[in-house]
């Protein structure tokens, strides 16, 4: 059986000091955004992007200043509701394609805007980019 290799239209690193010196990556296919992090223990997330019902950003100071930000991505996927990237290059053209892709993949598979309402609003706060002990956490929130 052969494998099919997936072709990512973008991707970024979680960056310290706007330098890509993380183990947190970021990428964007044509239908899904990928979140992979970790060195000896990977863990992989994704979210198809026809699940998509919000993409926001923000930007701190010291973010602006280095010309970073943090895009969250809110779907309706059961293991990954809320999709942080954080300290991304450009985080307002991201979320313009983000926008732009989750547009296509929504009148390519159909999507309804019932579909995307009909879920399970318990207001679950689930975040599937976890710090564990990254030090520029704490300096860029």
């Amino acid at each position: 059986m052969k494998k099919e290799k997936i072709v990512y239209l973008w991707k970024d690193r979680k960056r310290f000091l706007g330098m890509p010196l993380s183990f947190t990556r970021y990428m964007l296919s044509e239908d899904r955004l990928f979140l992979s992090k970790g060195f000896l223990n990977v863990q992989d997330d994704e979210v198809l992007l026809y699940r998509v019902r919000d993409i926001s950003t923000s930007r701190n100071l010291l973010q602006r200043m280095l010309g970073v930000g943090t895009v969250t991505v809110m779907s309706t996927d059961k293991t990954c509701p809320n999709l942080v990237m954080k300290n991304i290059k450009d985080p307002v053209a991201v979320k313009e394609m983000l926008h732009k892709h989750v547009e296509e993949m929504k009148l390519h598979r159909q999507v309804r805007v019932n579909e995307l309402t009909n879920m399970d609003d318990k207001g679950d706060d689930c975040c599937c980019h976890h710090d564990h002990g990254d030090a520029d956490a704490e300096a860029l929130d």
